[in-house]
């Protein structure tokens, strides 16, 4: 049994090894597999590792969990380079097992999967509200929704008056939903802004018609951003359900 099979590293290592252990209060590790299962972690594609050492110091064992995607075969060279490179230590490919797991994603990708799928769920996802000129003393107001990965737009002119404009923009917001379900026809019954536990909310009302059957929805929105763009949120939350339940 030579020296660079038996030990996972030199003399000089383990005495480092045990000195750090020691000034920590952890469990003693003088054949430095823990510095070694770190090394392994660090490769790519490496989930977790765990060597396992006799009482001598020979690697007996060397278990990993990766993730999908990389052939195993690499991944047990790269185990193999790794140790011999950095520890200098030359372990047989036959004591190296590799599992592999199904695709682990990132914290990050996840959360966007899971709000991707979410809002298309919700079946309809406002985009934004855009007031612009037009004519004297009278503004366009143009609400965008994303529907499906398409846009749908709808818009209604106002005069330039903070009571005029909510309308307009309660009214393009409706314009819109009626968009997205032809076969039933939506009407705006009226928004009114109120106050109610310190904070200034707005309430719309929708009316669905489905033949002679007329149902009401109502919606609220907390005035944060502007007034006109809680007015869309109202509508939106009055109908977004019912949509939702019959284009389902």
């Amino acid at each position: 049994m030579t020296t660079s099979e038996a030990e996972i590293q030199r003399p000089d290592m383990a005495e480092a090894a045990v000195e750090r252990s020691g000034a920590g209060g952890g469990r003693p590790d003088p054949w430095g597999v823990k510095r070694a299962e770190n090394l392994l972690t660090s490769l790519q594609g490496v989930l977790s590792a765990r060597v396992v050492v006799s009482p001598i110091g020979e690697v007996t064992e060397i278990h990993i969990l990766a993730q999908s995607g990389i052939s195993p075969k690499q991944i047990v060279r790269n185990v193999e380079s790794a140790l011999l490179a950095h520890l200098g230590l030359k372990v047989d490919h036959r004591k190296i097992s590799v599992a592999q797991t199904a695709e682990v994603r990132p914290i990050e990708a996840l959360e966007g999967t899971a709000v991707r799928d979410q809002a298309r769920r919700r079946g309809v996802v406002y985009r934004g509200l855009d007031v612009r000129p037009a004519g004297a003393r009278r503004v366009e107001l143009v609400v965008g929704l994303w529907v499906d990965g398409e846009d749908v737009t709808g818009s209604e002119e106002a005069a330039d008056t903070p009571r005029a404009r909510i309308q307009g923009a309660s009214r393009a917001a409706v314009a819109a939903i009626d968009k997205v379900l032809p076969s039933f026809t939506f009407e705006f019954e009226g928004v009114k802004l109120i106050e109610a536990f310190d904070t200034e909310l707005v309430v719309a009302g929708v009316h669905v018609l489905d033949g002679r059957v007329s149902t009401l929805l109502v919606g609220t929105a907390a005035t944060r951003d502007s007034a006109e763009q809680a007015a869309v949120l109202a509508v939106l939350d009055a109908t977004n359900r019912w949509v939702q339940s019959h284009r389902q």
